[in-house]
């Protein structure tokens, strides 16, 4: 049974580049919420006070689905995310706000582990316009031991959303040193990327830092950021960047063909903008893999907690 359906631990208007979604709607605000509690244990978590919480010591805000849709669309925001947690333990409350985002216009995005099994994956992604996978390790170890999962359901879950959607989504690689940052971890990480996903699917390389149950490991150094993302940019994928970290150049996009600055970012500000109306090169022509709709936003960095009691049907 459900108990968290119409609670939420709070509402937030973030920049979308912050999910993190770079080729999603760039620039433009999203309405974020999460529940309580996790489907995974990953000792390693930096929402612990969420994902680990009891629902009665963090559910404080409640909200329809259509008093969200109601609040999204009066603050501006194109979109709406289920985050903070994993959308797939209160998946019913996230496909009825899904289904009211529809009909107000209003698309949502899904933060997720991507951990799931096939019926519910098939419901849930019906319903979603954009997602960002964890794909925390590439090591079935590391999944078991640190994380309480399986590999194998997450890499199912990356499969499905590539072949059998059109959901768009992002791959997000939290790097924790000595566990899952080694070289030949991540050439085996983006070789199965561009094989099976191909070279349009963005990847995020993020910084961790120590939280929860792994104090005793130290912050992701920059640099070992920046050779992932090479390793990746060498494999063949065209859109990697690093996260956590101030890095303008490994941020922004370029164009694959001609190496054409498309989208430059400032941590979450953008700063350059040259792609066309329907997201091409704006000197090659080639397009930019992603969904864009027109002129960027300009959100910025800003966030914004929000009271959705403020958005309620009279």
């Amino acid at each position: 049974m459900l108990t968290t359906y119409g609670r939420s631990s709070g509402f937030c208007i973030d920049p979308i580049e912050k999910k993190p979604l770079n080729h999603f709607l760039p620039g433009t605000p999203v309405l974020s919420f999460g529940t309580a509690g996790c489907n995974l244990a990953c000792k390693f978590c930096q929402n612990w006070d969420i994902s680990k919480s009891r629902d009665i010591d963090t559910l404080a805000d409640q909200a329809s689905p259509e008093t969200i849709a109601r609040a999204a669309r009066s603050l501006g925001c194109k979109s709406v995310a289920f985050t903070y947690n994993d959308p797939v333990i209160f998946l019913e409350y996230a496909v009825d706000v899904a289904a009211a985002c529809r009909a107000a216009g209003i698309k949502t995005v899904a933060v997720t582990a991507g951990y799931i099994c096939p019926e519910p994956r098939q419901e849930f992604y019906r319903h979603m316009d954009a997602a960002n996978v964890d794909l925390k390790a590439f090591n079935e170890t590391f999944y078991r031991k640190i994380c309480g999962a399986e590999l194998g359901r997450v890499l199912e879950t990356l499969e499905y959303l590539k072949h059998e959607t059109e959901v768009w989504f992002e791959i997000t690689n939290l790097m924790i040193p000595g566990e899952n940052d080694s070289e030949a971890e991540i050439e085996s990480m983006t070789q199965w990327v561009m094989d099976r996903l191909g070279p349009d699917v963005p990847m995020h390389f993020t910084a961790f830092h120590p939280d929860w149950k792994m104090l005793e490991h130290p912050p992701t150094p920059p640099a070992t950021l920046i050779r992932a993302r090479e390793i990746a940019l060498k494999n063949g994928i065209r859109y990697a960047y690093v996260g956590n970290v101030h890095a303008k150049e490994a941020d922004s996009t370029y164009c694959h063909n001609c190496g054409e600055l498309l989208i430059g970012r400032d941590w979450y500000v953008l700063s350059e903008w040259n792609l066309s109306a329907d997201g091409a090169c704006e000197r090659c022509g080639v397009p930019c893999a992603g969904v864009f709709d027109g002129p960027p936003g300009v959100w910025g960095a800003r966030r914004q907690a929000v009271r959705l009691a403020d958005y309620a049907a009279a």
